[in-house]
């Protein structure tokens, strides 16, 4: 019998590799970035909603109302794009990103378009987080997706991006 037709033989597959491809961003640094990114945002909205009482009644287990929940939501949008829109549009990088060197692309390798990939990237995964139960749990696994062998994000395969080290 020969090697083509043996259905026990090991499969074959083509192992090479686009060597001209940017390697993929190490997950240290991806990590490094969101949390540049999170301090960034915290330390410019944190002390805004404090002021408009956004805290009010939570140390008594009250949550903020629906308007302040919505207005929050609003401002921390506007922040973010104030922060990282210009680098989002035009090096597919946030802050984060920029200072540890690492860039999002899409599947060809190029720097996505700025609309879809903010509205897959960020504005879906930041809203879905305020479905109650479930929310914070698909975050969760979202986050957990970069142990995956192509690191690749829940957001990142909605969007069709991937994170890469840049020089």
């Amino acid at each position: 019998m020969s090697e083509v037709e043996n259905p026990y033989q090991t499969p074959v597959a083509d192992l090479h590799t686009d060597s001209s491809a940017p390697p993929l961003a190490a997950r240290g640094s991806r990590l490094g970035a969101v949390l540049i990114d999170s301090l960034l945002m915290s330390v410019l909205t944190v002390p805004v909603l404090y002021l408009i009482g956004f805290y009010e009644g939570l140390d008594e287990g009250k949550q903020p109302s629906l308007g302040l929940q919505l207005a929050g939501a609003l401002f921390g949008m506007v922040v973010f794009l104030l922060l990282n829109g210009h680098l989002l549009r035009r090096y597919g990088q946030t802050i984060g990103k920029r200072l540890l060197k690492i860039a999002i692309v899409d599947l060809n390798g190029d720097t996505p378009a700025w609309l879809p990939m903010y509205l897959k990237r960020y504005l879906v995964w930041g809203l879905l987080v305020y479905i109650p139960y479930i929310g914070g749990l698909l975050v969760l696994v979202d986050c957990l997706f970069i142990f995956r062998g192509d690191r690749r994000c829940l957001h990142d395969l909605l969007a069709g991006t991937r994170v890469v080290a840049v020089p």
